[in-house]
């Protein structure tokens, strides 16, 4: 059993503050996820069932361990599903989704299956709808293509994940590494949404000490950023506030006691609730940051997210308090300094702080790690600045702001 003690704010003054919670548009507003979620430990099993009666040939797209879905392969080849396995060993970049759906279309695959982490996961969504549009996949990716829509429905996606973190197996797009460009760009449509997402924490169990923690800080960020976002709306608000809470409580235990089950259970939560915050209310500085210094420097999305987050936290509470004191967002860190620290009384700087902390506690390490260096910082800038993530962030920064950040997280 999932189980929270959650905090209730008593602040008088945070509650009868209007501009406390939601902006004045966040009453209209869409929300959109996958068709079905299956949660909890076990359901990997009673899902077997669902997943035969979608197709008759899967393309089952995994990771380094394609061993460990032995039993998993074997349970769907009893309801008379076929298993065609794709290995995705690292980050996907777009050749090797070319490859992808190429084995797909020789096999006559059906639905497309993710098992995995979070590159499992987008690697899986891409083939899916790239299944179905014809072209080159630089026809509809972001920045780096031509950004055209997918016009077709891909084929049946089924997201099992494996890590707790992402939330992609909510999510409607894809991050695919381009080696010719040195980015990280999306795939991005309403029609990359999964046709079911089957989260069993079981599967999280195996996961190792550093993966559990950056995946977690991962989580983390997903769930700060949307909630300050300047799409935030009344339904992504609700799952932030309780998946900020979960994960302050039980990452640490996750991080400790790999084995302890209630743990995993509630950082399997909390990364789904992250997914579906960012699939409706968007990101922040944190991620238009990442996706540069991934692309060019490989470095861990979830490292470089944790080490950034606190710093932009700060930053962007600096630049609202300059620029533009009168946005929500200022009130909302106040109330995630809350949520994370348990603490009535906290405030902004409480939460940055608490993340600080966190990141040290976890080994997180410092960009500098990654190769990164302090003539790479205006590149960066320059590019975080397009990023589409930054459409979220509660204020625009400038240039040199970003590059601060940068150089304090270095």
């Amino acid at each position: 059993m999932i189980g929270v003690t959650l905090y209730i704010c008593r602040c008088s003054k945070l509650n009868n503050r209007r501009d406390a919670y939601a902006p004045d548009n966040s009453m209209k507003f869409e929300f959109a996820t996958a068709t079905r979620i299956l949660f909890g430990s076990g359901r990997i099993r009673e899902a077997i069932p669902e997943i035969a009666a979608m197709g008759r040939t899967a393309l089952i797209v995994t990771g380094n361990t394609p061993a460990r879905l032995n039993t998993f392969i074997r349970d769907l080849g009893a309801q008379k599903v076929a298993c065609v396995p794709f290995s995705i060993k690292s980050e996907p970049t777009i050749p090797l989704i070319l490859n992808c759906v190429e084995v797909a279309k020789k096999a006559g695959c059906d639905i497309v299956i993710g098992y995995g982490g979070g590159s499992v996961l987008d690697g899986a969504k891409a083939a899916a709808v790239l299944l179905t549009n014809p072209g080159d996949p630089l026809d509809y990716l972001e920045v780096v293509g031509k950004g055209k829509p997918l016009t077709r429905s891909g084929a049946p996606c089924i997201c099992i994940p494996t890590t707790a973190g992402t939330g992609c197996e909510v999510t409607r797009n894809a991050v695919l590494a381009s080696p010719e460009h040195r980015v990280k760009v999306s795939l991005r449509s309403p029609k990359m949404l999964p046709s079911l997402a089957v989260i069993d924490p079981e599967l999280t169990l195996s996961m190792p000490r550093a993966l559990t923690a950056s995946t977690g800080m991962d989580a983390v960020t997903q769930l700060i950023e949307p909630f300050v976002s300047r799409l935030a709306n009344p339904m992504t608000d609700a799952v932030c506030r309780d998946g900020i809470q979960r994960a302050a409580l039980w990452l640490r235990t996750a991080c400790d006691d790999g084995e302890n089950i209630q743990a995993r259970e509630n950082m399997a939560l909390a990364s789904l609730y992250s997914g579906l915050a960012l699939a409706n209310a968007g990101l922040g500085a944190v991620h238009g940051l990442a996706a540069p210094l991934g692309g060019a420097f490989g470095a861990p999305h979830g490292m470089v997210c944790a080490r950034l987050l606190p710093i932009v936290m700060d930053a962007n509470l600096k630049a609202l308090s300059a620029r533009l004191k009168q946005s929500p967002a200022m009130s909302r860190y106040d109330e995630v300094a809350r949520l994370l620290t348990r603490n009535p009384a906290a405030c902004a700087k409480d939460g940055s702080k608490w993340i600080h902390s966190m990141c040290d506690e976890l080994s997180i390490p410092a960009l500098s790690a990654f190769g990164i260096a302090g003539d790479d910082l205006p590149t960066v800038a320059e590019q975080a600045k397009r990023s589409s993530s930054m459409k979220g962030n509660p204020i625009d920064l400038t240039v040199d702001e970003l590059a601060e950040i940068l150089n304090k997280a270095l």
